[in-house]
């Protein structure tokens, strides 16, 4: 189990958890603007290559729908580009691994 701060907790002076925008209401989405959806994995999972901050991640997240948009949930991972790298160069390995555990 992860012991490290809590991500959107209160102070230690005990003043309250800051308060995170709802996504959707000029908070983050899917739109044509916000990526490239490369591949959709399911009817909810998909991989994009976004720019953010001038930087390229590459996406792999789960959606939901909420009044007809389809937004991103918090269950995910963006990668940097030498992060996807170094995934990239590893798949060989990844898929033999697989292979011998199914």
């Amino acid at each position: 189990m992860w012991k490290g701060k809590k991500r959107f907790g209160g102070g230690a002076g005990g003043e309250p958890a800051a308060k995170r925008q709802a996504a959707g209401e000029d908070g983050p989405s899917e739109s044509e603007g916000d990526g490239i959806v490369v591949a959709e994995i399911s009817k909810n999972k998909r991989v994009s290559v976004r720019n953010w901050k001038g930087k390229v991640f590459v996406d792999m997240r789960e959606f939901y729908v909420k009044d007809g948009k389809t937004l991103p949930t918090r269950k995910g991972i963006s990668l940097q580009l030498d992060q996807w790298k170094i995934l990239r160069d590893n798949i060989k390995a990844i898929d033999e691994a697989i292979k011998e555990n199914a």
